[in-house]
């Protein structure tokens, strides 16, 4: 019997019996006064298993948790694949946040991610070592800007700042209501209504070169609206004219996009040669197209026309940029 499955087994017992002597755990998990005392420690300590020991029944027993008492909750038996993202992810994102950010709130945090990888079998240091996260695009963010960000979002007031546009290589002065902080694709992302524009508007927080608080109260978007503009079409481009791409992959590509989702709204099927035809919707090509040509001969846009005509343009570029 493993750690784990003892965990299991004593809290059976406390649920089945009003009071177990410490001599029944001995006998029935087949351990040493000593193992038992360190799993009674692990629980109480880092599973806030609300054991108490009662002197005059000579045992142990269950005890109720009173109001604002830390969630009672056994270990699984290991995590799913999802789990183990999520945690890691987590772990991931607040060792590489710069130490001015959130720095009294992260070690307490990081401690407790650390003690629940390893609450299994398997020690945290086995579990990073043998576990990873690659971050390949991620770009730096200032501390000081993210921490104002994050305070105007929460305290749902104005911000003044300066973006820079990589498109163009223009910076432009905006007063923006914060509405959501969004980590995608290993960057960060504030979702705002912006004044200038008088409609929803992401800006990359790497990109942005100045901000500052200001006195006025943030202008409240509903979340049924942010969701129609920033989650309607593909990518992180926010919109809601709509379209819907048309895209034809290989037999052989097929074989790794069929189990892929480019869009929660997406459609997608098999044709009878083995090539895979996804729909997505998107608002703005331009992250779509990049996702597309990754792919090369693999994949043919069917429509629309427009998107069509986008990707022969760029495959032309690339065609004359490696023939010259």
């Amino acid at each position: 019997m493993d750690r784990t499955e003892r965990f299991y087994k004593i809290d059976q017992m406390l649920n089945d019996r009003q009071v177990v002597p410490a001599q029944d755990f001995l006998e029935e998990l087949g351990i040493s006064l000593a193992t038992f005392k360190r799993d009674l420690e692990y629980m109480l300590e880092r599973l806030n298993a609300p054991v108490e020991w009662d002197r005059d029944a000579g045992g142990y027993r269950f005890v109720h948790s009173g109001r604002g008492s830390p969630a009672y909750a056994l270990p699984g038996l290991w995590f799913n694949a999802s789990e183990v993202h999520a945690l890691l992810s987590m772990q991931h994102m607040l060792s590489n946040l710069d130490a001015g950010m959130l720095s009294g709130h992260i070690k307490p945090l990081q401690a407790w991610l650390k003690a629940f990888l390893g609450c299994a079998d398997h020690s945290a240091e086995e579990v990073e070592k043998r576990l990873r996260i690659v971050q390949a695009t991620k770009r730096t963010v200032s501390s000081k800007y993210f921490e104002t960000i994050a305070t105007a979002t929460l305290s749902r007031r104005q911000i003044k700042l300066r973006h820079y546009s990589r498109q163009t290589g223009e910076e432009s002065e905006r007063t923006v209501s914060p509405q959501l902080l969004t980590y995608y694709r290993d960057n960060w992302y504030l979702d705002a209504w912006c004044h200038l524009r008088n409609d929803i508007r992401r800006f990359a927080i790497d990109a942005i070169r100045h901000v500052e608080l200001t006195g006025d109260k943030a202008k409240d978007i509903s979340q049924a609206k942010l969701k129609e503009s920033l989650e309607s079409g593909y990518g992180i481009f926010s919109g809601n004219k709509v379209k819907w791409a048309k895209l034809r992959f290989t037999p052989e590509r097929a074989r790794w996009v069929a189990a892929e989702q480019w869009h929660p709204q997406q459609k997608g099927r098999i044709e009878p040669d083995g090539s895979y035809l996804l729909e997505i919707p998107y608002t703005d090509d331009r992250e779509l197209l990049m996702d597309i040509l990754k792919h090369g001969a693999d994949v043919e846009v069917v429509a629309p026309d427009t998107l069509r005509g986008r990707a022969q343009d760029e495959i032309g570029k690339m065609a004359v940029r490696y023939t010259s």
